[in-house]
């Protein structure tokens, strides 16, 4: 399990009218103790693209990066990892709109 220590929240621009609802891009810094498969000494951050319309919101997609390198990490977030993502997006999106 890893702990969300800071994280940025953006709403993302859809000039063209494409997309369906909205869409924000979360920054999510996280830090996972030193026994678990996704440790990192460079840090670790998730990039989360969340998505709301007018009758549902969910997590569209994650990717895991190293802070320091910028290192795009082909793994997967646990079950109940993903759900705390998806948790912690639906809680802040809206900060993406101020």
């Amino acid at each position: 399990m890893f702990t969300i220590t800071t994280y940025t929240v953006e709403l993302v621009r859809d000039p063209f009218g494409i997309l369906t609802g909205q869409r924000y891009e979360f920054i999510i810094d996280i830090e996972v103790e030193e026994d678990d498969e996704l440790y990192s000494e460079s840090g670790l951050y998730i990039r989360a693209i969340y998505n709301v319309t007018e009758e549902t919101s969910a997590l569209m997609k994650y990717e895991l990066y190293e802070k320091t390198t910028e290192l795009y990490l082909d793994f997967d977030l646990e079950d109940d990892e993903v759900a705390v993502v998806e948790a912690f997006c639906k809680e802040h999106y809206l900060e993406g709109n101020e």
